[in-house]
């Protein structure tokens, strides 16, 4: 309602809308008409109804609270919203699909990630639109401002920078910093890979696959599948399997070959999926039907590139047991909104100072649990609107941090 005050709709009876450009005339579009004003807005918890209200919301009540916290700072997690809320950070340089629009054009998608935390998790999320690609600079304002938050939430930052932004952040805080592009990907993409496993008779350790893209999710999905077990995975980038013996890797993709490739496979894609059992796809691009066909029986087939998907999934049902994609419109979405607000919820309902690899783990078993006693060639993970998902994650996570040591409550 506030937003409407100060920035009013100019839909009108006719369907026209304002133009981008600030004319009129334009075709009535819904997408405009929803964000106009925002898509979010701060609301207050306590009423400010008279002066004894106010004086305990604001001057004097509130110098005790302070004075209180000032003396034992820990207490600033039981008198502010501190434990409550995330930090959604970005320099705009992977937004979406969009790529590098900067910081003030990633806001709605800022925005849509905080509105999802809210819904989803319950967790009160903070869009943070940075105007610097600079790594040292993203830290040290992040660092800065980490005393209003709980978590920190690293959102469309592209690499390899985000890898070193979030390991620097990780070293300097005491709060859950979490890159969803990394680590929300992975932790449903595992869960949903468990559970397609689990309906095609067959063990995460008998499994090989090959991973399209080598950037932010790809190189996570590869860590947390052989966390998990896999019996094997290749990761492939524009040159082709990321192997040891390449002259031509990053310090991130030397790493990666480390620990992946046990195989020893070398040459394309297409090379790597003869005989494979899982496909991801988390680069855009189109994968050949000729490849595909070359995969194992009852292959698996997870193309998530949006909007176009690296192999269609009129073509994958041809190969495939399962399908699986980032769209909306296909079953099987591999939509982060499943990952991150339960695992922030769970971290934060302990305090924890970290989330460890432990803490994602349990995040995709639980994910998978939910429907593991529903399973169907469409059905290998929930959907975003199951009401179950988010509270079996957050319990799921905050287990686990126990567990691990890392939460404080």
């Amino acid at each position: 309602m506030a937003a409407e005050i100060v920035n009013p709709r100019s839909d009108n009876a006719t369907g026209a809308e304002e133009g981008t450009d600030g004319t009129s005339g334009e075709l009535f579009d819904p997408a405009f008409a929803l964000h106009r004003g925002g898509k979010m807005a701060v609301q207050a918890t306590v009423p400010v109804r008279d002066k004894d209200d106010l004086s305990l919301a604001y001057t004097p009540g509130v110098a005790k609270v302070c004075s209180a916290i000032a003396e034992r700072p820990e207490l600033v997690h039981d008198y502010t919203w501190k434990s409550q809320v995330v930090a959604v950070v970005t320099d705009g340089t992977a937004v979406l699909g969009l790529g590098d629009i900067g910081p003030e054009a990633s806001l709605p998608v800022m925005e849509g990630k905080a509105i999802l935390f809210k819904q989803f998790g319950g967790v009160d999320a903070v869009p943070i639109a940075l105007a610097t690609t600079d790594t040292d600079e993203i830290v040290d304002t992040v660092v800065r401002l980490a005393p209003s938050f709980g978590g920190v939430n690293l959102e469309d930052i592209s690499a390899p920078r985000c890898f070193e932004i979030e390991q620097k952040l990780k070293e300097r805080l005491d709060i859950p910093v979490f890159h969803d592009d990394q680590h929300g990907t992975a932790v449903v993409t595992l869960a949903a890979l468990r559970n397609a496993a689990k309906l095609t008779d067959r063990a995460l350790g008998g499994l090989r696959a090959v991973i399209s893209g080598a950037g932010a999710a790809g190189v996570a999905i590869a860590k947390i599948l052989v966390e998990a077990g896999i019996g094997d995975v290749a990761v492939c980038d524009r040159k082709g399997v990321v192997s040891a013996d390449r002259g031509d890797l990053t310090d991130v993709k030397r790493e990666l070959a480390g620990f992946t490739n046990k195989a020893g496979l070398t040459g394309s894609l297409e090379d790597a999926l003869d005989g494979a059992d899982v496909f991801i796809g988390v680069s855009g691009g189109t994968v050949p039907e000729e490849a595909v066909a070359k995969m194992a029986k009852d292959s698996m087939i997870f193309a998530m590139a949006n909007p176009n998907p690296e192999i269609h999934p009129d073509v994958a049902h041809k190969y495939a047991a399962v399908v699986a994609t980032g769209r909306s419109d296909f079953p099987n979405q591999i939509n982060n909104v499943l990952a991150f607000p339960g695992i922030f919820a769970g971290a934060m309902q302990v305090r924890a100072s970290q989330i460890t690899e432990g803490m994602k783990l349990a995040a995709a078993e639980a994910l998978a649990a939910v429907v593991a006693d529903e399973l169907s060639a469409d059905k290998v993970i929930p959907s975003p609107f199951d009401e179950r998902v988010a509270p079996a994650v957050t319990a799921a996570v905050a287990a686990a941090a126990r567990a691990e040591g890392v939460a404080r409550r």
